[in-house]
């Protein structure tokens, strides 16, 4: 007899449609063949499909079988395969029958016992499901919640392969896990932290309120203890709250990488990563075999930030330079190419010398020219020029610190976000284009329009500085975004002149 499933297998962060075909025809001594680029952890799967089999209560095929993952040239690596092929056999043995096969997609995998256990990407599976237009998934109780995110398709959650194959029979009914999405923004939305907590460094939160009102990537340069991982902590904070949509693409990337939090199905809020200096290049924009997510992925509608940047590998940073333009990086490999959504903010620390005290009033820098300038020397100039704003972070006094006064709170600094984004919501509409901080060079043109002296402080400063046309560009979208701040219409001097300021490093930082 032949029976025949849909399942799904895992490329990227995508779920691409897989055929389960078993054959059972009689043979002399009983065997099992797995046929489809089956890689090793799914051909070693036969042995835990037939314990999980005869420990549920069912016979195992004392005959030849051979068992199908269509398309042939699709390679199959995800544990996901046990459930329909286990079910497949016991179609094809005429154990069971099922009119509901051609309805329901059915991915899991099985313990010895028949008992379910958790996969990854069940999102990007039910998304799947419900573009091929099925009824429903059926996928193990514990990601029933996810899969019921998308509410196109029924999720039915079970908990064994008996439970599955009542189902599956129409011996039982299972009741699909109910889309629960406005509950989940409402319970896991809220951020535990707060700008009020900062003490002092009201500039260097004017210059956040920047960053995020268009998505700039920001540099903090400045002593140990600062403030800085302090602020960028609290970046999320004054974001806008993620949409739907975005929760649902961010969401996918942790799921195929098995990351998501426990009991949450949904992430509500803006993802904050700040992976260590030692990483690798891999680890950071995504590679392996087959390609999986990096950090700068993870990162997507969120904040990447990289703490002492200096030591992270350069080379570990060319890598971030395409993504950063492209809003996405591509892996490929000899056989195909995979490419990652990486629409990330990047926050970057950095101390102003080796020993972080150069500057500083209270304490003694030994550091000299030669060594400031290998330390800064460390971080290319194409990367820096795609930092749009670089600021100092000085040391908070004592005064500040003992203050009883409450600086600006993030629901403050997060309100001018807002007002800000809703003019280039206006402004961009029919295009592609979200932020200030993503016009194109045509759009330069067309919104930052600037007069006479405008015009003449931004051609001294680019012959002073030695700007590049990418950095000069850079100036004119910070510009832009404060003007939008002050709901202003045009670009005014003072604008030009802080988004100038805001390039400390091309001012040199002793």
């Amino acid at each position: 007899m032949l029976s025949k499933l849909r399942t799904f297998s895992l490329l990227g962060i995508d779920a691409v449609p897989v055929d389960i075909e078993v054959d059972i025809s009689p043979s002399s001594m009983p065997k099992t063949v797995m046929v489809g680029l089956a890689e090793a952890a799914v051909r070693e799967s036969i042995h835990r499909i037939e314990r999980a089999i005869v420990n549920s209560g069912y016979v195992r095929p004392q005959d030849r079988v051979v068992v199908n993952m269509a398309p042939a040239d699709l390679p199959k690596n995800a544990a996901a395969f046990d459930l329909p092929t286990s079910l497949g056999i016991l179609a094809a043995s005429g154990q069971i029958r099922s009119e509901r096969f051609g309805q329901y997609a059915v991915v899991g995998e099985l313990a010895l016992d028949g008992a379910m256990r958790p996969i990854k990407g069940a999102l990007s599976m039910a998304m799947q499901a419900a573009a091929m237009g099925l009824r429903g998934i059926v996928v193990p109780a514990e990601n029933g919640a996810e899969a019921a995110v998308v509410e196109e398709i029924e999720a039915i959650p079970v908990c064994s392969l008996t439970e599955a194959v009542g189902f599956l029979s129409g011996a039982i009914d299972i009741d699909p896990v109910p889309p629960r999405i406005e509950e989940y923004f409402r319970q896991y939305s809220s951020y535990d932290v707060d700008f009020a907590d900062v003490r002092g460094q009201e500039m260097a939160k004017r210059a956040l309120v920047i960053a995020a009102a268009a998505a700039h990537n920001l540099l903090m340069v400045g002593p140990p203890g600062s403030g800085k991982t302090m602020l960028a902590k609290r970046v999320p904070s004054i974001l806008p709250d993620l949409t739907p949509g975005e929760s649902v693409e961010t969401t996918r990337i942790y799921s195929v990488t098995g990351r998501l939090p426990a009991n949450q199905p949904l992430l509500t809020r803006r993802p904050f990563r700040s992976p260590h200096h030692t990483i690798s290049e891999a680890g950071l924009v995504g590679g392996g075999n087959p390609p999986s997510p990096g950090e700068i992925s993870h990162s997507h509608n969120g904040i990447l930030f990289l703490d002492e940047l200096p030591e992270f590998q350069r080379r570990t940073l060319e890598v971030m330079r395409q993504p950063l333009e492209d809003g996405c990086v591509t892996i490929a490999r000899a056989t195909r190419s995979t490419t990652f959504p990486a629409e990330f903010m990047l926050v970057a620390a950095m101390n102003p010398c080796p020993c972080g005290y150069r500057n500083d009033p209270r304490r003694d820098c030994r550091c000299n020219v030669p060594q400031v300038e290998r330390y800064i020397g460390k971080i290319s100039g194409p990367l820096l020029d795609r930092i749009d704003i670089q600021i100092e972070v000085p040391a908070v006094p004592f005064s500040e610190l003992a203050s009883k006064t409450p600086g600006i709170s993030s629901e403050e600094m997060r309100a001018q976000v807002m007002e800000a984004r809703k003019i280039q919501t206006r402004r961009f509409v029919g295009s592609r284009t979200r932020y200030n901080g993503q016009m194109s060079s045509r759009e330069i043109r067309k919104f930052c329009h600037l007069n006479d002296a405008c015009a003449a402080l931004l051609k001294q400063s680019v012959h002073s500085l030695g700007l590049s046309a990418r950095a000069h560009d850079k100036v004119l979208r910070t510009a832009r975004t404060i003007a939008d701040l002050e709901g202003a219409t045009a670009i005014d001097i003072a604008h030009i002149s802080e988004a100038i300021n805001y390039r400390m490093l091309d001012r040199g930082v002793g």
